[in-house]
């Protein structure tokens, strides 16, 4: 999505086009990974009206660049090379933002947090007190689209604006890379029958218009090698309702295009620790398909959803399997193999030490409480 070539020189301040008497400022940014890899972060925003796209950056010790890119849109995607931290701005026409600061990786300690069920918008002061370097989701980030948009607009991306506007600070300074769930893509009422025409996007257009991701972006990897991790986000949710107008994600079967990417890619990866990202329950993913999801979740290190309002640990056949909930205090879903559970607003804070052998993984209250504390091992490589 919006993949265009960039043009990269040096800013000369007094060179700066429409910046003298400009009026309106942009507040809408956010920060997404387009590579695999984290020697590149893409600066977001969105404006009213159509205009190029322009940032202005000055990394840690270097002189002031600009990137910028002609063509007239109103969501804006420009990818800018370097690992940070850098100060940064961006301008479209006369309206520009204020000076941002994204801090960059680290290069001792990495903090990363997984969040779900975003259908309301409360408090992230213990995520941004963690001091995160990146900010993963398992899925349902917005309520549904057609209450914004009305019924059957897949393009509309009124409710994921409201979303960024609800924290301005943390997405603008902490790279965002969310995965899908079923109220990610909601085009029209789910009712009590499988209506006449479809409930979900399944190719969930607004999600991938506004969200710069790797690969699909419906599915994605992103590694980050100085700490050993590869992340990997599916696209696993309402696996019951497949075929029917209920359907909401793409094909799961062990015949799938998706299937065939998730087994490559964890056949591929050499990182130590792996972490497997989805928004269905863990107990229909480990029996889907003869259990063969589970027997490549189990080359994994680890595997989260957001499916249920709780926060859970399971243990099966030595992967540990997590459930996190910004809505934890939901429905009581355990799964049967549970070994810690939580009936409180939670997300997941991992944390990874160079040359550390083992990850650590926290379950955390909204207070910032910590709720529970595990340790993982770098896996055991199994091939297929």
């Amino acid at each position: 999505m919006g993949r265009v070539a960039l043009a990269l020189g040096l800013f000369l301040p007094s060179a700066v086009e429409g910046s003298q008497g400009a009026q309106a400022s942009i507040d809408r940014i956010w920060l997404t990974h387009r590579s695999g890899t984290p020697d590149r972060i893409v600066i977001n925003w969105q404006t009213e009206r159509p205009g190029e796209s322009v940032v202005r950056y000055r990394p840690h010790k270097g002189a002031e660049q600009t990137v910028r890119i002609n063509e007239a849109v109103t969501i804006h995607h420009v990818e800018l090379p370097g690992a940070g931290p850098y100060r940064y701005r961006v301008q479209s026409g006369d309206t520009v933002s204020e000076e941002r600061t994204w801090k960059g990786y680290p290069q001792d300690v990495l903090r990363v947090a997984v969040v779900a069920d975003w259908q309301r918008r409360p408090s992230l002061t213990a995520i941004e007190k963690d001091d995160v370097h990146l900010l993963l989701t398992a899925g349902d980030n917005v309520a549904n689209l057609h209450e914004a948009c009305g019924a059957g607009i897949p393009d509309c991306t009124k409710p994921y604006e409201s979303l960024i506007d609800a924290y301005p600070r943390l997405f603008g300074s902490v790279p965002f890379m969310p995965a899908l769930g079923n109220h990610d893509r909601q085009i029209r009422d789910r009712g009590k029958s499988p209506p006449a025409e479809p409930v979900y996007d399944v190719e969930a257009t607004a999600f991938r218009r506004f969200f710069e991701l790797p690969g699909d972006e419906w599915k994605w990897a992103f590694d980050l090698p100085a700490f050993g991790v590869r992340f990997i986000a599916l696209d696993l949710n309402h696996l019951s309702d497949q075929g029917t107008t209920w359907q909401t994600c793409h094909d799961d079967s062990v015949t799938s295009e998706q299937f065939a990417w998730y087994r490559k890619v964890m056949n591929e990866a050499t990182a130590p620790f792996v972490v497997t990202i989805y928004n269905e329950r863990h107990g229909r993913v480990r029996q889907q398909d003869d259990q063969a999801w589970k027997r490549v979740i189990d080359r994994g290190t680890i595997a989260v959803t957001g499916f249920g309002y709780f926060g859970e640990r399971a243990e099966v056949d030595g992967t540990t399997y997590f459930n996190t909930s910004l809505s934890g205090t939901g429905a009581k879903i355990p799964d049967p193999a549970s070994k810690a559970f939580f009936e409180v607003d939670n997300y997941l804070l991992m944390t990874f030490r160079k040359r550390d052998s083992k990850m650590t993984v926290e379950i955390k209250g909204l207070d910032g409480r910590v709720l529970e504390r595990t340790q993982h091992a770098v896996r055991k490589r199994v091939l297929p």
